[in-house]
């Protein structure tokens, strides 16, 4: 079980402790006064009574922390990582062998949950425990891995996030430090999916709007391709456009909830009027589906998550006939493959209209079963859930996942922490 406690009343311990650590040293110096503390221990109590001043020591704790900064230092010339202040009521447990699993497929994970504004990097530790590391980001929902880092949609903009470390180097025991290096202001698009196509361009669903879209340095998007029923590029979310698969290093397929053309009309069609659409074609190959998102070509097949009923399964593209192959407990969201196994994000629906009256509730019912919020991963040879991760607190929705291939004990770099100001990095001189 990784737990998140609240590091306040730890930190007035060790705070508390300096004090007393500072007397002992000083006795030696003066002996005969050192008697007068043994003599007076009524006063030497008076600190441990006061613990709320001991709060000064903690406020002193970032400077404590210096040779931590040396080291890493030394390593890079990067500050060592501090992560942003973590909920207390926030818990994460996982199944008996999921660290195991994470050090067998020698990679980390990322997901991110716009509910709580929050990216979080799932690693190992050097005894082999989990790693949780967090940073916020408002409305934080689709990642795209590149070679060197990810992309990653908030509120109204993308950014970008490169890697920092070279291979072998590391800042306090994390292998990865993604730094925000390029932040583009898209204006509020509820972007959902995000993907780098084979030229390192990044495409990314503009849910608003109903299109693919991609950045321009003068525009806050440039349009590259709606669905042939949506008659106007309009800010009206007219099918919820969600999901984007890749093939080939080029944008296949996309999901969307249903095939309307008039404002936020999808919700009328959430039970069954889900679609997947073959981009290249613009032609719609699945009807009948249930809020799907997160399309996915892994080994041939077309993957898809029909969250409406809870179910991960596979498209037959020439007939499209879908055939679920596991069952989540959770409304699902954010899927990613390594090997034979399939990553898969769920949430607890919400108390509103968008989220209930769906196959879910029943599915769930006759399982005798509530919905969950946390990572699956699924074995797609067999379609058992052979690892977990649970969260309980307060996340309950999650948007997307991904699987970091050859990560330990990622990190990240955050606005809300000092680190990001030492976080230089010199290129190579050129000539004017």
């Amino acid at each position: 079980m990784a737990k998140k406690p609240a590091k306040k009343p730890a930190a007035k311990k060790a705070a508390a402790a300096k004090p007393a650590a500072k007397r002992s040293a000083s006795k030696p110096s003066a002996a005969p006064k050192a008697k007068k503390p043994a003599a007076a221990k009524p006063t030497a109590r008076k600190p441990a009574a006061r613990q709320p001043a001991a709060k000064k020591p903690a406020a002193k704790k970032p400077a404590a922390s210096k040779p931590a900064a040396k080291k890493t230092r030394a390593a890079k010339s990067v500050p060592a990582p501090a992560p942003d202040a973590i909920e207390p009521s926030l818990e994460m447990s996982g199944s008996r062998q999921f660290t195991s699993w994470l050090a067998e497929i020698n990679a980390s994970l990322a997901f991110t949950t716009y509910q709580s504004g929050k990216v979080f990097l799932i690693g190992l530790q050097e005894n082999g425990r989990l790693s949780i590391f967090e940073r916020t980001f408002n409305r934080c929902m689709g990642l795209g891995l590149t070679d060197d880092g990810f992309f990653m949609s908030s509120l109204y903009q993308m950014w970008r996030f490169q890697n920092v470390l070279e291979a072998g180097q590391n800042i306090s025991g994390y292998d990865r430090a993604y730094l925000p290096i390029n932040g583009h202001t898209t204006g509020d698009l509820d972007i959902h999916d995000v993907a780098i196509d084979a030229s390192g361009r990044v495409v990314f669903v503009n849910t608003l709007f109903s299109c693919l879209a991609t950045l321009d340095d003068g525009f806050s998007f440039v349009p590259l391709w709606q669905p042939s029923f949506i008659s106007k590029l309009a800010a009206e979310d007219r099918c919820h456009l969600n999901g984007l698969a890749l093939e080939n290093g080029k944008p296949a397929y996309v999901t969307v909830v249903a095939e309307t053309d008039v404002a936020d009309g999808w919700r009328d069609k959430r039970a069954d009027g889900g679609c997947i659409i073959d981009v290249a074609q613009n032609q719609i190959i699945a009807r009948g589906l249930s809020m799907p998102h997160s399309p996915r070509v892994h080994d041939g097949k077309l993957w898809v998550l029909n969250s409406g009923t809870g179910e991960l399964g596979t498209v037959d593209r020439t007939d499209g006939t879908f055939q679920p192959v596991a069952f989540c407990p959770g409304y699902m969201r954010g899927l990613s493959f390594i090997g034979p196994y399939a990553l898969v994000g769920l949430s607890k629906p919400r108390e509103n209209r968008t989220f209930t009256g769906l196959p879910l509730d029943d599915a769930l019912a006759s399982r005798n079963a509530e919905a969950q919020c946390g990572l699956y991963v699924i074995d797609t040879r067999t379609g058992d859930a052979v690892h977990w991760l649970r969260i309980e607190g307060i996340v309950e929705e999650l948007y997307d996942v991904a699987i970091i291939p050859g990560a330990r004990r990622p990190m990240a770099f955050g606005f809300k922490t000092d680190e990001i100001r030492r976080a230089i990095r010199v290129g190579d001189e050129m000539a004017l």
